[in-house]
């Protein structure tokens, strides 16, 4: 895997990854300045709930259960002082479809926690992962909405 970042000016980088996709990322140049892109810290949680989100509909597809939609809203804190790495994480699932089974989604959430997902196994090197999950069912279109659109805290 390659990656280049690149310097913009100010607080501002572009980070483009090794098959050729681009992302902004940057700070405030103060605490209480709203933020016009994700910091390369949150980047790090995206990449963690990517991951494990993509493994859990994954092994559930090949399960052929009847997911319609699967949403990973995280819940982090790092340590005070640096390196601020990441010290609790917790990862609360919103798994969507008609009568899915919830023994087959807890399998499949500890599965990518515990052997497929690399962001959780290197993660979990500085921090306490824990994780939880809620099944709706129905067609995908509950969990969308206003959900889909904005992190829980």
């Amino acid at each position: 895997m390659k990656a280049r970042i690149k310097w913009a000016g100010g607080r501002t980088f572009i980070a483009e990854s090794g098959s050729g996709h681009a992302v902004v990322l940057g700070t405030p140049a103060r605490p209480d300045d709203r933020s016009t892109c994700p910091s390369a810290m949150e980047m790090v949680l995206i990449g963690l709930g990517g991951c494990t989100a993509f493994d859990v509909v994954h092994i559930l597809e090949r399960s052929r259960e009847p997911i319609a939609g699967c949403v990973a809203e995280i819940d982090a804190e790092r340590a005070s002082q640096d390196p601020k790495v990441f010290t609790r994480i917790h990862v609360h699932f919103v798994v969507t479809g008609r009568g899915l089974d919830r023994s087959k989604v807890e399998r499949a959430i500890n599965l990518s926690a515990e052997k497929y997902c690399s962001a959780s196994a290197m993660l979990g090197k500085t921090a306490e992962i824990t994780h939880d999950l809620e099944i709706v069912d129905g067609s995908g279109d509950e969990a969308r909405g206003e959900r889909e659109a904005r992190p829980r805290g």
